[in-house]
């Protein structure tokens, strides 16, 4: 049952007999097609919805949704009890946030993150390849895609949760290969990385790639988005001023809170970091997060703003194979934060090997690929100065690896 668009009450629990044209609501009228009372309903972009003049739907379906009261669920043209309690309800939302609290009470939530790019490689190799080939009329032997060409569109083609744009491109990719044999039928095509260029137009998308420098005041954080992870850099300087923190890159009200906090915190402990307390006078410090024209949000980025900050005023550079994650707290405790597996992808992706993570997403871990685990290390941080040691060069006699537990 699609219910996108629908505002009409009547539409779950149909009309009374006295009008014309009256039929039952589209629960009575799922069970009668299925012909059964014991099936399972879907209920699709449940998000949808909308209350209009006409009642709210969201409201009818509070009695459908809940075990308690279902059994006993009164469809206005029936006019009689109708039990509801055997049928499996599914729903689907795109976002949760639009789906009414009391709703919401009466699901359980199952989230399902977006693929990675080593699913959707797996997808399009057992699935979508097939269907593209016959939907433009090709034999499996007349065109060969390789797993190279399928990697380039999912990475410089693409950027998306899903797959759908990705099947669209594998599909340009086919029509094309079509016109090749359509002017000669003997021709077998052959498509790698390299044709699609020819093909497809540039790349339309880049992902950003660690920098490899020794200035002080730079770190590498990691970031969650709808379509995937991605690093992001935190740059920090200090200008002769008032003593004022100037934060730029569209940053949301969340993650200017996690800069004060990570500056306050690099003065608390400015006697452990041997910073001179003197040196924060008539200084102010701009930190910016490049990307100006992308809203960013969120508290995970506070430990990679720590370290950028206490390693601009110990002036050590970041260790430029190290990115980081975690929401910092004014007693130096890092505290967990979501989408470890998409920020480990991508940093893999960037070419970093060493991720610092806070301690409590250890569990996390155990989500990613078993390729991705076994090629990179982790640290897990437990304080603030826990990922100073492992991130600064140059600090006390031991390496992060021997003094951190490296899972």
């Amino acid at each position: 049952m699609s219910l996108g668009g629908v505002h009409d009450e009547a539409e779950m629990r149909g009309h009374r007999r006295t009008y014309i044209g009256a039929m039952p609501g589209n629960i009575v009228q799922g069970l009668r097609k299925a012909s059964a009372r014991n099936c399972v309903m879907m209920l699709d972009e449940i998000d949808k919805m909308s209350a209009s003049i006409q009642g709210d739907p969201s409201a009818a379906l509070l009695e459908v949704l809940d075990p308690e009261q279902n059994s006993t669920f009164r469809d206005n043209y029936l006019g009689v009890p109708f039990d509801l309690s055997r049928v499996i309800f599914i729903a689907t939302a795109n976002v949760i946030d639009n789906v009414s609290p009391p709703v919401r009470d009466r699901m359980e939530i199952i989230d399902l993150p977006g693929y990675t790019q080593e699913e959707k490689l797996q997808i399009a190799l057992r699935y979508l390849v097939q269907r593209q080939s016959e939907a433009n009329g090709l034999r499996e032997e007349q065109c060969k895609l390789t797993s190279e060409a399928l990697k380039s569109i999912i990475a410089d083609y693409t950027r998306e949760a899903g797959v759908r744009q990705f099947e669209r491109e594998i599909g340009r990719v086919m029509r094309h290969a079509a016109l090749r044999i359509a002017e000669d039928e003997h021709q077998q095509v052959h498509i790698d990385a390299a044709d699609l260029d020819a093909i497809l137009g540039s790349k339309k998308y880049e992902h950003e790639l660690a920098l490899h420098t020794d200035l002080p005041g730079v770190a590498t954080g990691l970031a969650w988005t709808p379509v995937g992870g991605d690093i992001l850099f935190i740059e920090a300087t200090r200008v002769n001023g008032s003593g004022r923190l100037i934060l730029t890159g569209q940053l949301g009200d969340v993650m200017k809170e996690s800069a004060q906090a990570a500056l306050t915190l690099v003065k608390a402990r400015a006697s452990d970091l041997n910073i001179p307390i003197s040196v924060f006078d008539g200084v102010d410090v701009h930190l910016h997060v490049p990307a100006g024209a992308i809203p960013k949000d969120g508290p995970s980025a506070g430990v990679a703003m720590f370290v950028a900050l206490s390693s601009l005023f110990t002036n050590r550079s970041v260790r430029h194979d190290v990115a980081m994650t975690g929401e910092i707290s004014l007693r130096g405790l890092v505290l967990p934060v979501g989408g470890i597996k998409e920020k480990i992808l991508a940093a893999e992706r960037a070419g970093l090997r060493t991720v610092l993570l806070p301690a409590r997403n250890q569990k996390d871990l155990r989500d990613l690929p078993e390729t991705t685990r076994m090629a990179m290390q982790f640290v897990l941080l437990e304080t603030a100065d826990d990922a100073i040691q492992a991130a600064l060069r140059h600090v006390g006699t031991h390496s992060p690896a021997s003094e951190f537990k490296l899972v």
